[in-house]
C-alpha cells in the first residue's frame, strides 16, 4: 500500500519505517530540508535502538522515501498519516496549529488532484484533544469537495523500545467513520497483530480519548508511588519493601510503580496537562489529573531539598550528574528531571558536570551551563556529590573504589534507587535515595 507520513519526528519516522519494513511503499514528508537530507542518507536524527538500521534497509529496498514536495507526497497515497507535533500552549492545552496547517495542505492537494484524489484516507496519528480529527475533516472539506475518509489512530510507542512496540503492539486502536477507513487500517495493521493481539475499531472521539486516558493513568501511577515513597521515608519505612508487598496484589500489578524523580519526556507531562486543558474547555475541573502533574513537579523540589539539606547548601560546590535523558535508551531530554535539578544547582551557585550515554549533544544545545564529561567517571573528578537522574544500565554496577578516588566528597543522591543501601555504605558513601532512609558508613 502507498502510505504518506506527514512529519518525520519520533512518531512519524518510527511508524513510516515499520510500515515500510512490512512491505508498504512509504513516503515521509517534512518541511525541514536538513532533516530530509539526513534521512535520505539513512541517518536517524533521533536516537532509537534499531531505527537507523531499519531506515537504511528500507531505503535500499526502495520502499522508504523522503521528500519536501507536498504534491508528490499526496499524489498517489492511499493513506495519509498526520504525525506533526502538538506542543503545549502556555495554559497547558495542545497547540493544534501544525495539525490544522497539514489539513489545509491536504485539502489543497485533493482539490488539485480532482477525481484522482478520491477515497484517500486521512489518519490523525498525532496526539490530539478529543474532537480534533473532526476539525481536520472540516478543514479539508472547506478546501475541496473531493471525497475522502477520516480516521484517528493513536500511537502507544515507548521511547527506547518503539520499534518493538510497533512491530508487536499490545493493541491497535482505530477511530473510524466508514467501512472504507476500517478496511484500509485493517489491511495496514493485520501483519503486526498475527500473534493475536487485538485491533479495536471504534468511533473517532473515543479513539482520541483512549490515548489521553492511557497516558493519564500511567502518569497517575508514577505520581502515586512517589507520594507514597515520600510518606514512607518520613515514617522510616522502606519503599522497596512497601512496593513489593503492594504489587503482589494482582489488582494493582507492578508496572509504572517505581519511585524516582517523576516522569518527563514528550508524552506524560504534555498529555496530562492537555487532559486538564480539555476539561477547562468544557467547564469540567479535572482535579485528579491536575494533582498528578503537581505531585510530579513537586517531586523534583522534594529531592532537591534533600540535596541542599545534606550538603548544607551547594554554593561553590561541584556536583556530578549521571544521566540527562528523561529515561534510558533515548536521547530525549524534554521535561527531564535532570535538567530541572541542574538548573536549580546552577542557580544556587554550584558547578555542574554531567554524563549521559547518548544525550550529551542535546544537553549541549539545551543546557550549555553544564560541563560535559567524557565518561561517567570523568564526571566525578573533584565532585562533592553525585546525583543519579537516569537508570542507564551503565550506572548499575559502578566501580565504587574508583568513584571514591575521583570524588572530593562521599555522598550519592540516587534519584532512581539503583543500589542496595548496604552496598553503598560499605564502600564508604553517604547514600540518599527515594522513599528510603538516608544511610551513612
Amino acid at each position: 500500500m502507498k502510505v504518506t507520513m506527514v512529519g518525520t519526528g519520533y512518531v512519524g519516522l518510527v511508524t513510516g519505517a515499520c510500515f515500510a519494513d512490512m512491505g508498504n511503499d512509504v513516503t515521509c514528508l517534512d518541511v525541514d530540508p536538513r532533516k530530509i537530507e539526513t534521512l535520505k542518507r539513512g541517518e536517524s536524527p533521533i536516537y532509537e535502538p534499531g531505527l537507523s538500521e531499519m531506515l537504511e534497509r528500507n531505503i535500499k529496498s526502495g520502499r522508504l522515501h523522503f521528500t519536501l514536495d507536498k504534491a508528490e507526497a499526496y499524489r498517489d497515497a492511499k493513506a495519509i498519516f498526520i504525525c506533526v507535533g502538538t506542543p503545549s500552549d502556555k495554559d497547558g492545552s495542545a497547540d493544534l496549529q501544525y495539525v490544522l496547517r497539514v489539513a489545509n495542505d491536504i485539502g489543497d492537494a485533493l482539490e488539485a488532484l480532482g477525481s484522482k484524489g478520491n477515497d484517500k484516507l486521512v489518519i490523525v496519528k498525532s496526539t490530539v484533544p478529543v474532537g480534533t480529527s473532526h476539525k481536520v475533516r472540516d478543514a479539508i472539506r472547506a478546501k475541496t469537495k473531493v471525497p475522502f475518509h477520516i480516521a484517528d489512530n493513536p500511537e502507544f510507542l515507548k521511547e527506547g523500545d518503539a520499534i518493538n512496540d510497533f512491530m508487536r503492539p499490545d493493541r491497535v486502536v482505530c477511530g473510524v467513520e466508514s467501512e472504507k477507513a476500517e478496511e484500509v487500517l485493517r489491511a495496514l495493521y493485520e501483519p503486526f497483530v498475527r500473534q493475536g493481539n487485538p485491533i479495536y475499531f471504534m468511533d473517532v472521539r473515543s479513539a482520541e480519548m483512549v490515548k489521553y486516558a492511557s497516558n493519564a493513568m500511567l502518569a497517575c501511577k508514577i505520581s502515586f508511588i512517589n507520594e507514597i515513597a515520600n510518606l514512607a521515608e518520613l515514617y522510616g519505612a522502606n519503599i522497596t519493601s512497601v512496593r513489593e508487598g503492594m504489587c503482589a496484589d494482582k489488582r494493582i500489578g507492578n508496572q509504572f510503580l517505581y519511585p524516582g524523580l517523576g516522569y518527563g519526556g514528550s508524552c506524560f507531562p504534555k498529555d496530562t496537562q492537555a487532559v486538564v486543558g480539555m476539561g477547562r474547555a468544557v467547564g469540567f475541573d479535572c482535579k485528579l489529573n491536575a494533582s498528578v502533574h503537581e505531585v510530579n513537579q513537586d517531586q523534583r523540589s522534594h529531592f532537591w531539598g534533600k540535596i541542599e539539606q545534606e550538603l548544607g547548601g551547594v554554593k561553590g560546590k561541584r556536583l556530578a550528574f549521571w544521566g540527562v535523558a528523561f529515561k534510558p535508551r533515548t536521547d530525549d531530554i524534554r521535561e527531564a528531571p535532570s535538567i530541572a535539578l541542574m538548573e536549580r544547582a546552577v542557580e544556587a551557585g554550584a558547578v555542574v558536570r554531567a554524563f549521559d550515554p547518548v544525550a550529551m549533544e542535546n544537553m549541549a544545545k539545551e543546557f550549555p551551563q553544564a560541563e560535559a564529561a567524557s565518561d561517567m567517571y570523568h564526571a566525578l573528578d573533584g565532585a562533592d556529590a553525585l546525583i543519579i537522574c537516569t537508570e542507564w544500565n551503565d550506572f548499575r554496577s559502578p566501580d565504587f573504589g574508583q568513584m571514591a578516588q575521583r570524588m572530593k566528597g562521599r555522598t550519592i543522591f540516587d534519584g532512581r534507587n539503583l543500589y542496595r543501601s548496604a552496598q553503598v555504605t560499605e564502600a564508604g558513601f553517604v547514600y540518599a535515595s527515594v522513599g528510603r532512609e538516608t544511610v551513612r558508613p
